[in-house]
């Protein structure tokens, strides 16, 4: 039985457009200790806030105020956050409700005489590490010079190991003990199901923020740039969609070379901030149209974060 599976299931994944090749989709990190849910934030990479610590004394980082949009270093599109980011959970949180899931469900299942079951590891980071770190494409002048437009090497390992382990399951038990368990741990520990609203709000600004002029016009001047080098492509992320480039373990000098000219390019014309800002103005729009049912989204969170929280601290 696939526990993996049933556990990507549960997990509260952003949506985001993603130019990694792998099939799956990336999971939280790796499961983390109690984490003080005083606040709700965006999916980031830990940094120091108000509001949530992690063990570490870090935390994740988002708009103050959720009708707009934030940035956090103007030259690196990972630290830029988008309005949307205030609905979802973060990635220590999402960690955090999976660990304490995991704590609950193998008790139930040595309970139950599988006492060699154990739960599969989150898969690592792979890629993109928040919303908008490659959302609008390449931004890592280092990383496209070693690996074009593929991920780190050792992360690309890392992560199929980590499928790989998911995949196998020693203890015997069937997959309805499991899923037994895994409701059972729904009334201390609820998954934190990501919003059809907020994935709506996401998909929807994305796609209808490349028909924004101001980014119709910074894509035409980068498909220019592009031209001149001697790449045909009409669109930032269509060179990423390369199929000369959709193997995940090989990276050619064609594609290296290639994602070499799209950031020089992109250096100069802002095509990501263009982008960024472009999709936060369509999202503020949003969240005032639906604003009732997103204090829902956030509330039902905050609840989830809370029951974990205090779940991985009666351990």
């Amino acid at each position: 039985m696939n526990w993996q599976a049933l556990k990507k299931g549960e997990a509260a994944v952003s949506s985001k457009r993603t130019i990694i090749k792998v099939a799956a989709p990336t999971l939280a990190a790796v499961a983390v200790g109690a984490v003080a849910a005083v606040g709700l934030t965006a999916n980031s990479p830990a940094q120091k806030q108000e509001g949530i610590a992690s063990p570490a004394g870090m935390a994740d980082k988002a708009p103050a105020d959720p009708a707009k949009a934030f940035v956090g270093q103007p030259d690196d599109p990972a630290t830029w956050r988008l309005p949307i980011e205030a609905y979802t959970t973060t990635k220590s949180q999402t960690s955090l409700i999976s660990a304490s899931r995991d704590q609950l469900i193998k008790k139930c299942m040595a309970e139950a005489g599988f006492g060699q079951w154990m739960p599969a590891p989150d898969l690592p980071t792979l890629g993109g590490t928040t919303l908008t770190d490659w959302r609008y494409g390449i931004h890592n002048a280092a990383q496209a010079a070693k690996r074009g437009y593929h991920p780190d090497a050792d992360a690309q390992k890392a992560y199929d190991k980590a499928m790989m382990a998911g995949a196998m399951d020693k203890s015997g038990a069937d997959q309805g003990q499991v899923r037994s368990c895994a409701q059972s741990a729904d009334a201390q520990a609820p998954v934190a199901q990501p919003s059809q609203l907020v994935e709506t709000i996401k998909g929807d600004s994305y796609k209808e923020s490349t028909k924004d002029p101001r980014v119709v016009a910074v894509f035409a001047q980068w498909s220019a740039c592009m031209k001149a080098k001697g790449y045909s492509y009409k669109a930032p992320l269509d060179a990423v969609d390369d199929p000369r480039f959709h193997n995940p373990y090989e990276v050619s000098g064609l594609e290296i070379a290639t994602a070499k000219a799209d950031l020089d390019c992109r250096s100069r014309y802002p095509v990501a901030r263009t982008w960024f800002d472009a999709e936060s103005a369509l999202q503020i729009k949003a969240l005032k149209s639906h604003q009732r049912e997103l204090d829902k989204v956030k509330a039902d969170n905050v609840s989830a974060v809370s029951k974990a929280a205090a779940v991985a601290a009666a351990k």
